[in-house]
């Protein structure tokens, strides 16, 4: 692709020469004004021969860790981190310094957003106060505010009590909004430090059981069919979670479920060397339950694919495992991460790519101008992709404060090129463009 003006551009309209929406037929994409337009008449041209046009991707499932902890990340570095990455739209979760559980918090990381201005950037809140699981949040207001939050969760927490997820449930359906659950049974997980299975045994570790998170799964689905509410299950990672939800769909339950890049790639064979870059949570599970995972990200049953990008100060990741916070970073490495798993594999096409990291997140967060066709009249999110290229993961030179990437020193296939928001350039090349 021929290099992009060093200016942001100033010109109304863009000429894509030999892109290939989706990865089919070369085509002149036409975008002026922020929209997909008919012709071939530009302010500028750009050699795009070789690259893949995919609609910007959306991810559901992002800690920015404003306020609070902004020396681990930013809503600014976040977003960057985002748009270099290839997104569009990122879903900011509700574990905060204070917690977003009321309007005052997600109106400002809102507005922060809107500010930055490289994603769009949607506050999650809280389904309870503090993240406590006690009380319900004011869902209310938040869903009535300026920010107009249409998903809640407590992710990092699961709202364990079955009476006050029922609730949840309940006031979501008023509401229109999706109650989005870390599925986590907490007595069966205190102390818990790695999958439990022969590799935890082996390490000495305590047992984070695949039950745990199965168990929950179950109980909501059936809550959500008894309340009519739209559930969403967060990181799946078990083959058992996979086949509940498979049963659940078949019921007619509305139910939709995300699927991490690390879940996919990685497993616990990596704990060997106890460095905690690896821990996680839910943790890395066997190479079974990642087989399992990529087959139900690629026939449906796992409906897309969220980064619970999750930074932490060196302080937080380099000291002995059990301290150690869990968590990973996954904006900029996402897409390469699908690619050496589903793309390379054969398990999707890139018209599937968009579906799982674009289309399917937009519909089940209700955005009506993410994740669209690449046509005439729709809006230009969208996302620039050298599927030949290869690349190498350094967690300095990431775009997050953070460092924290389990992919360190691995070479990656596909690299994202440009990514344009509404038609403006706000990455391009390994740069933001503000």
């Amino acid at each position: 692709m021929r290099e992009l003006a060093t200016e942001p551009l100033t010109s109304s309209s863009l000429l894509l020469k030999g892109v290939r929406p989706c990865g089919e037929e070369p085509v002149d994409l036409l975008i002026r004004d922020g929209f997909i337009a008919e012709g071939t008449d530009a302010d500028e041209v750009v050699d795009a021969t070789g690259l893949i046009a995919l609609p910007g991707f959306v991810d559901l499932h992002t800690h920015l860790r404003e306020p609070g902890r902004e020396d681990t990340e930013t809503i600014a570095t976040g977003s960057a981190a985002a748009a270099l990455g290839g997104y569009t739209a990122v879903f900011a979760m509700a574990n905060t310094d204070p917690v977003a559980d009321n309007a005052v918090i997600v109106e400002h990381v809102w507005r922060r957003g809107r500010e930055v201005g490289l994603v769009d950037v949607y506050p999650v809140g809280a389904v309870t106060v503090g993240l406590a699981g006690e009380k319900l949040a004011e869902l209310g207001t938040m869903a009535t505010s300026q920010a107009q939050v249409r998903m809640f969760s407590d992710d990092g927490h699961c709202v364990a009590d079955p009476l006050l997820m029922r609730r949840a449930l309940e006031y979501s359906t008023a509401l229109d909004v999706v109650i989005a659950q870390h599925a986590e049974e907490p007595r069966l997980t205190l102390g818990a430090q790695a999958h439990e299975g022969e590799q935890a045994a082996r390490l000495g570790l305590a047992g984070w059981p695949a039950a745990a998170e199965e168990a929950i799964i179950a109980r909501d689905c059936l809550l959500a069919r008894q309340t009519g509410a739209r559930l969403h299950v967060c990181h799946v990672s078990t083959a058992g979670s996979a086949e509940l939800l498979r049963w659940a769909k078949a019921q007619g339950i509305t139910v939709s479920a995300e699927v991490t890049p690390h879940h996919l790639l990685l497993d616990d064979e990596r704990l060997d060397t106890f460095d905690p870059v690896n821990k996680v949570n839910p943790p890395l599970r066997t190479s079974a339950d990642a087989k399992v995972l990529r087959a139900a990200l690629a026939d449906g049953v796992l409906d897309c694919v969220a980064t619970d990008h999750a930074p932490h100060a060196v302080q937080d990741k380099d000291c002995e495992w059990a301290a150690a916070r869990p968590g990973m970073l996954g904006l900029q490495t996402a897409l390469s991460v699908v690619v050496a798993t589903m793309v390379e594999p054969g398990l999707l096409d890139w018209r599937g790519v968009a579906r799982v990291m674009s289309e399917r997140p937009a519909q089940i967060a209700g955005l009506t101008d993410q994740g669209r066709p690449i046509a005439v009249g729709e809006p230009a999110n969208l996302t620039l992709v050298d599927p030949a290229a290869r690349w190498t993961v350094r967690g300095d030179d990431l775009a997050s404060i953070a460092a924290n990437t389990p992919y360190e020193g691995m070479e990656l296939p596909g690299r994202v090129v440009t990514t344009l928001l509404r038609g403006r350039v706000t990455a391009h090349d390994g740069k933001v463009r503000s």
